[in-house]
């Protein structure tokens, strides 16, 4: 592949990932949760199921601990998530989703199925069940951060 057709399928990459993201903040918004950003959305993915620590949080997301715990300050002021004590170390405390944390991130898996039906109806069911397999041989492990 030549340098330029590399940059190309780059862009188009990022592209739909921006897309992918916009759609899926879009959809919840119009389901009624509002006062987010993109951004919590990817702490919610890691605050799901069990819960983590800002440490935690701040790692997953590509952050500092200050900016992990601003944010967690956030969306426990506004009710989408709560601290615990942790259940194994007495000097941490857990952050978890609320009923209203997890409605939210019902949502947002709503609108990802919706963005992705969009695909199948442009690429055919079967081209989008070869790209999923695809893309799942050469991604890479681990968090899925925002492009900050």
């Amino acid at each position: 592949m030549q340098n330029s057709d590399a940059m190309a399928l780059s862009a188009a990459l990022l592209a739909v990932a921006g897309e992918l993201t916009q759609r899926i903040h879009d959809g919840v918004v119009a389901r009624g949760f509002e006062g987010l950003r993109p951004a919590h959305g990817f702490a919610f993915s890691r605050l799901a199921p069990d819960g983590a620590t800002v440490t935690e949080l701040a790692a997953h997301l590509g952050v500092t601990k200050q900016a992990a715990s601003q944010l967690v300050d956030e969306i426990v002021r506004k009710g989408y998530a709560e601290r615990r004590p942790h259940p194994g170390d007495a000097r941490a405390r857990l952050v978890v989703l609320t009923e209203r944390g997890w409605a939210c991130t019902r949502a947002a898996e709503e609108a990802a199925a919706e963005a992705v039906r969009r695909w199948a109806e442009v690429l055919g069911e079967g081209e989008v069940r070869a790209l999923w397999g695809n893309l799942g041989q050469i991604a890479p492990g681990g968090p899925i951060r925002p492009a900050w």
